[in-house]
């Protein structure tokens, strides 16, 4: 098994588990990253319970009680006096009933604890991949600085503008119609924000607002979506005004407001999305994470399901043996492409209830998360254990 030779490209959240799951099974790789620090961008990220499970297994249930936080509720409210809409108790609830908790965490102390998992000589920083070809004996990468490195299986882990996507599907990532300003603030400038620990989501016309506590409870995160029918930045992220954001959010509740004007500074990423593919490989390339199938933020998954692809491709190597990755490349689709195509959907269909105008549509919204509320809707998403289905619903 250890002869298995696996390059990863990307050492993101879905590079790093699969890293570090692969390495609990005996297998080494090497990861290549174009980056040359890893210095998570963005701010926080929810991780719910089908993920912290396995981060748990993994041996980092100590590390992330240290600096993440576990929020008492998720509360749904309108954009415009506050009412609450729906509230599902998390906190101990949650940890009783699925036996993981749910984090909200940021990223960059996400990413620290996974790379603590993984040989730091396991990890090439600074390397940016131009392409990739395969034959029947092998996979290469060919690197910018005009190198090569052969491996038996090709791991994309690079994102949603991955380079090793192409060997799977011709496809272009597409322009949401919409953007996130997204901001960190110091705990102690919004006290009405971490009296209690929550994730709190306002809903209004055309956009809505997210915030959680992540450090360990010193800073609060935010995004805030606004509708943008073009993005014309060369950047896929760039440096937000923090005035227009608060002229797109005026006359929201004060909360709203209140979190908005501490932010001394926000970024603005473009959303983009991709049509869901059907099948997660091709020949010695796979894909895992964003690369595989890129989700709108609007059901707080999408790192949580690059975690359960990584623990699942993972499994299927060990279990296949180096002889038969092929068939652990299968398995591993077969396992995966129903429950992620499910959540893109729901990602999708999200955008659209998310931001109701005020009518019959809202108010219908409205009236069902009230009748939902709570854990029970939950089952399907929480209680999800990768790892077992993935041994227990099928051979290799």
């Amino acid at each position: 098994m250890a002869h298995l030779r696996v390059a990863v490209v990307g050492a993101g959240i879905a590079g790093l588990v699969f890293a570090a799951a692969l390495r609990r099974t005996g297998i080494q790789c090497q990861i290549f990253e174009q980056a040359p620090r890893l210095t998570e961008v963005g701010a926080g990220v929810q991780v719910a319970p089908n993920a912290t499970r396995l981060l748990h297994r993994m041996g980092l249930r100590d590390r992330l009680s240290e600096v993440a936080v576990a929020p008492e509720s998720i509360e749904m409210r309108r954009w415009d006096d506050g009412a609450l809409l729906q509230r599902t108790p998390l906190g101990d609830l949650c940890l009783r009933r699925f036996g993981a908790p749910y984090y909200t965490v940021h990223r960059a102390d996400l990413q620290a604890s996974l790379l603590s998992l993984v040989p730091p000589d396991h990890v090439h920083l600074g390397v940016r991949l131009a392409a990739v070809t395969q034959d029947a004996n092998e996979a290469r990468l060919h690197l910018a600085d005009g190198t090569t490195v052969a491996a038996d299986l090709v791991v994309g882990a690079d994102g949603i503008h991955s380079v090793v996507r192409e060997q799977i599907v011709t496809d272009t990532p597409r322009y949401s119609g919409q953007t996130i300003y997204r901001g960190l603030v110091p705990a102690w400038r919004v006290p009405f924000l971490v009296a209690e620990p929550r994730v709190r989501l306002w809903f209004g016309p055309g956009k809505h607002v997210v915030s959680y506590p992540v450090s360990a409870g010193r800073q609060v995160s935010f995004g805030a979506t606004v509708a943008v029918s073009d993005w014309s930045e060369e950047s896929w992220t760039a440096n937000g005004d923090a005035a227009d954001l608060a002229a797109a959010y005026a006359g929201w509740h004060t909360d709203v407001t209140r979190l908005i004007d501490a932010a001394d500074r926000v970024s603005r990423w473009a959303l983009h999305d991709r049509d869901s593919i059907d099948r997660l490989g091709a020949g010695r390339v796979v894909v895992i994470g964003d690369a595989a199938h890129p989700m709108l933020p609007f059901q707080a998954q999408g790192a949580n399901q690059a975690i359960e692809d990584a623990v699942v491709l993972a499994r299927c190597l060990a279990a296949a043996g180096p002889a038969r990755w092929g068939a652990a490349v299968r398995r591993y689709a077969e396992v995966r492409l129903p429950r992620v195509v499910d959540i893109q959907r729901r990602s999708r269909a999200n955008a659209r209830t998310f931001h109701l105008g005020d009518g019959d549509g809202q108010r219908l919204r409205d009236t069902a998360a009230q009748v939902t509320s709570g854990l029970d809707q939950h089952e399907w998403l929480f209680a999800y254990d990768a790892e077992h289905v993935t041994t227990t619903s099928g051979s290799i």
